[in-house]
């Protein structure tokens, strides 16, 4: 059993350094695919955590991509005064208007009465479809056609003179992505982390410990709003155009597709999975045409059915902290937040 799990805490570094590895092996257009593949799967990064992690399941989480997406589109084609368009005005404006939001309407659902599951879900949902329906009625973003000519990154000219576009894109996106995944990792094993995962397994006796859930929740929510907010600016710089459906309900669906086809109760299975899909995606849609959904629906279910942690849940799961292991569950990988029926928190919540 300890063999099992020593070779599967290897498995994360060998994909991330068979990942960095890519441009040897793959052309340009690959490269370039793959690194919008890696933006998508920074959003389910976002979601991974809360999801999986948290235990706070959100189909508003498209919100916070577009409100990034939207932010680094407006400033870098100059449209806000007094904001100068850059790169990083861009990407400050999207964390702090994404943070905002986030801090707002988890406030709001998490404070009072306390929303949870079912009821969480309807009112993000809600939220999702008000926020879409409005930006498309905006003129000023643009409406129903969006902002388009966004400008790409500007590359340092020692990179740009020796690396070509594309793969300085890819490294670009593997970098922030190994970034986001080793900052939400870390998060996960502190005692910030653990209290979270106390407040997934059963809030109330979380509550009884003296923890404030309401505080945590909405912490968790701001920091997933953050990271879909980073993976929609990037959208924006990569793809050069924004538009409402980046804010709405199908987007928000599509991520939680991918979590949990990845696996949400491992954060690098949600990123994977998102990876996963839009590839299976994109290959479907140039062979099947217009029936890649069906088909796709259908390799779903197969999923959910046969794989209920995820394709690469057991895999990838690894050992809980330290401080979490009793008795003999050293040697059980229970991955970054690997949901479980509720055994309380007795016992595992050790700050």
């Amino acid at each position: 059993m300890k063999r099992f799990a020593l070779s599967r805490g290897w498995a994360t570094p060998v994909i991330w350094l068979a990942l960095g590895l890519v441009p040897l092996v793959l052309g340009e257009w690959a490269q370039s695919q793959l690194a919008q593949f890696m933006t998508y799967g920074i959003f389910a990064l976002g979601l991974g955590f809360l999801w999986g992690h948290v235990g706070v399941l959100s189909f508003g989480q498209a919100i916070f991509f577009g409100l990034g997406a939207y932010a680094m589109g407006l400033t870098s084609l100059g449209m806000l005064p007094g904001i100068a368009p850059s790169t990083f005005n861009g990407l400050m404006l999207a964390f702090a208007v994404s943070g905002l939001a986030a801090a707002v309407l988890g406030s709001m659902l998490f404070y009072g009465r306390g929303l949870a599951g079912a009821y969480f879900g309807v009112v993000t949902l809600c939220a999702a479809v008000i926020v879409e329906t409005a930006t498309g009625r905006w003129d000023f973003v643009g409406g129903n056609n969006g902002l388009f000519g966004i400008a790409p990154l500007d590359l340092p000219a020692f990179i740009a003179d020796r690396v070509p576009d594309s793969t300085a894109q890819y490294l670009l996106a593997f970098a922030v992505a190994l970034g986001v995944y080793a900052l939400l990792r870390w998060l996960t094993r502190t005692p910030f982390g653990t209290v979270l995962a106390a407040v997934r397994d059963n809030d109330r006796r979380a509550t009884f410990l003296g923890y404030n859930v309401a505080l945590h929740k909405t912490i968790a929510f701001v920091l997933s709003a953050m990271v879909s907010a980073l993976a929609g600016a990037m959208f924006a710089k990569f793809f050069g155009f924004v538009s409402p459906t980046l804010i709405g309900f199908s987007l928000s669906t599509e991520v939680l597709i991918w979590v949990a086809v990845g696996g949400r109760g491992v954060l690098m299975g949600a990123f994977l999975g998102a990876i996963l899909v839009r590839s299976v995606e994109s290959a479907l849609s140039e062979r099947f045409g217009n029936y890649w959904l069906l088909l796709l629906g259908g390799v779903f279910v197969v999923v959910v059915v046969f794989f209920p942690v995820g394709v690469f849940g057991r895999m990838l799961a690894l050992a809980p902290p330290k401080r979490l292991r009793i008795g003999g569950a050293a040697s059980k990988p229970a991955g970054d937040a690997a949901p479980r029926p509720d055994p309380g928190v007795d016992g595992r919540v050790r700050a």
